[in-house]
């Protein structure tokens, strides 16, 4: 049995992952390009990948293949049909990541609701030295207290987002964009409405047909003047030129953003222009990745190895 990671460094450096050898050879790569796929799986039983491309062009060589195993929830990168075609079984990793997520979804909103940045710079340059009362609360801000907090996505994250956001005394409500979540435990409203009323706005949604540019600039232009946009879900639910322009006109207070469009950023990237980090704080699509959130990660495709070689289906996609 021969096992091939080709992205290591994925699952970070901190990491030992070591007991992966316990199914057999286990042949680790930092890090795998398009152009390397096919001569590293060529005889590989077992493959563990995050972004690599795994289609007809790269596994066509791959005649011992049996198992692919995503160290995510996504699987955007296996060509489904060509391994159902083939027999190959793909397995993915659900939940790992929801406590993470979550907090850093009120990391961002906090950050940028308090505005953070401008008053650590403030006591940084020395100004706060000068200042001749003992605070200073300037720029204005505000509380979560009493403020609406909207959702698309009540999924595992959503879930624990708005059960934080209850905490903080929010009212929560959601908008289901495929139309079939229709729990009671929280307000279900229409999108219209939720724009109109959300204060601050958190997308935690998977992105397909119904969500890809769902924030464009028709659905900014709804939002209040005073609203947050936060986005931990996949960077095409947001339309980047219509936040570009509604940040900059002042359509909408301020954006969070952990996921874009093209990972990493692309230099023509039109958010990359604003430097006000009180109106745009982007993270490096990190929010999933605490130590805590990589190991568990590791382990859960460790257990959807053992399950597939005992004739077990755990986590199955195809």
């Amino acid at each position: 049995m021969k096992l091939v990671i080709l992205e290591k460094n994925s699952l970070g450096t901190d990491l030992d992952i070591s007991f992966y050898n316990d199914f057999g050879e286990t042949v680790f790569y930092e890090n795998t390009t398009a152009g390397e796929v096919a001569q590293r799986v060529a005889d590989a039983d077992i493959i563990i990948a995050n972004k690599a491309p795994l289609n007809e062009a790269t596994l066509s060589g791959a005649k011992n293949l049996k198992l692919i195993c995503e160290t995510a929830t996504g699987y955007n990168n296996v060509d489904l049909d060509f391994c159902k075609a083939h027999g190959i079984r793909v397995t993915n990793v659900v939940g790992y990541s929801t406590p993470i997520v979550a907090q850093h979804t009120f990391a961002m909103a906090l950050y940028l609701l308090e505005k953070l940045p401008v008053y650590d710079t403030y006591v940084k340059n020395g100004d706060y030295e000068k200042c001749p009362i003992f605070t200073c609360f300037e720029p204005f801000f505000t509380e979560l207290e009493g403020k609406t907090w909207g959702i698309i996505g009540l999924g595992n994250i959503g879930r624990k987002v708005a059960e934080i956001a209850k905490v903080f005394g929010c009212r929560v409500i959601y908008y289901s964009a495929s139309g079939n979540n229709t729990t009671a435990d929280y307000e279900r409203v229409d999108f219209d409405t939720l724009l109109a009323e959300s204060d601050v706005l958190s997308l935690h949604c998977p992105l397909t047909d119904r969500t890809q540019n769902i924030i464009n600039a028709d659905a900014l232009a709804k939002m209040k003047k005073t609203a947050i946009l936060i986005n931990v879900a996949r960077g095409p639910v947001v339309d980047e030129q219509a936040l570009y322009d509604a940040l900059a006109n002042g359509t909408i207070a301020a954006a969070g953003l952990d996921v874009l469009v093209k990972e990493p950023i692309a230099a023509d990237n039109p958010l990359g222009k604003i430097k006000d980090s009180t109106k745009l704080l982007i993270t490096p699509h990190m929010a999933w990745g605490s130590h805590e959130a990589r190991e568990r990660c590791a382990k859960e495709v460790y257990r959807n190895i053992e399950s597939f070689l005992d004739g077990k289906e755990r986590n199955i996609v195809v």
